[in-house]
């Protein structure tokens, strides 16, 4: 099971007793008697919400019918009890942070995926963050107005094709941000022209494709090709069209449009 994927996260209902301390707080009162940080952290989240993070984590790949029976299964068993307790304290695997981390970020809550997100480089388990961790921290990041974080964990880390979209939206508005507070004012559509133009998108985020005026190239290619067939495509044409270049129909229908405009009015030449 990757660590990216948790299944269906915990509903956002089951964190609403989540009250995660300040890094100062998880400090142990003594050297003598180490305190896991995770596992303090933990301690003010409610177990039912951790039965259900492991009851998700399990039933990912059990099936949607056998979430209940994981549940009990993983808290009766020998193993699900090294994995949700150690030494009296409440702890998570790697999984059930993935899914809390998950749950936050699609909450929009990053106050709080902020200070659980303080503790995780303490516990030695999740020292190698997986790729939600790496979006959270990205995330609280921006929230937080701290965009050189941002860009460091954007260009340093490689992400996957179905978070790009996520990721470049990011990049171009943690820039937009910047350059705002800098000039004082709101950026006008040539502003971030130059800004995307000053700024190009990573290779960790991208995959490499030009993009011209917001088509891939192999999009353009795709409906220059119909257009030579047809001008006129019929709805179901543009359906299929939009289906095969990842366009809306919108997009389409406007580049076709928009394309016909140019042919009967060609720019003149000087």
């Amino acid at each position: 099971m990757k660590t990216s994927e948790c299944g269906r996260p915990p509903s956002v209902d089951s964190l609403g007793s989540l009250s995660i301390p300040s890094p100062g707080a998880l400090v142990p009162a003594a050297p003598t008697s180490p305190t896991n940080p995770l596992a303090a952290a933990a301690s003010s989240i409610t177990p039912t919400m951790a039965r259900d993070a492991t009851a998700e984590a399990a039933g990912a790949n059990a099936g949607p019918g056998s979430s209940s029976s994981s549940s009990s299964s993983s808290s009766s068993t020998p193993e699900g009890s090294n994995l949700l307790q150690g030494k009296g304290s409440l702890q998570f695997s790697p999984e059930q942070i993935d899914c809390v981390c998950e749950t936050l970020l699609q909450a929009g809550d990053m106050d709080r995926l902020g200070r659980f997100l303080s503790i995780l480089p303490l516990h030695t388990e999740v020292s190698r963050s997986s790729e939600v961790i790496l979006r959270a921290k990205a995330s609280v990041a921006f929230h937080r107005g701290t965009f050189k974080e941002v860009y460091s964990l954007l260009e340093t880390n490689t992400f996957t094709a179905k978070y790009h979209t996520e990721m470049q939206n990011m990049w171009y508005r943690a820039h937009y941000k910047e350059a705002e507070k800098i000039r004082q004012r709101p950026l006008g559509a040539v502003d971030k022209y130059r800004i995307r133009k000053k700024y190009p998108l990573p290779k960790t985020i991208w995959d490499g494709e030009e993009t011209i005026y917001c088509f891939k190239e192999k999009s353009r290619l795709a409906l220059k090709e119909c257009y030579k067939q047809n001008r006129y495509p019929t709805p179901d044409e543009k359906r299929n069209l939009a289906k095969q270049t990842g366009l809306t129909l919108t997009q389409v229908s406007n580049w076709f449009k928009n394309r016909r405009q140019r042919d009967r009015n060609p720019a003149p030449r000087p």
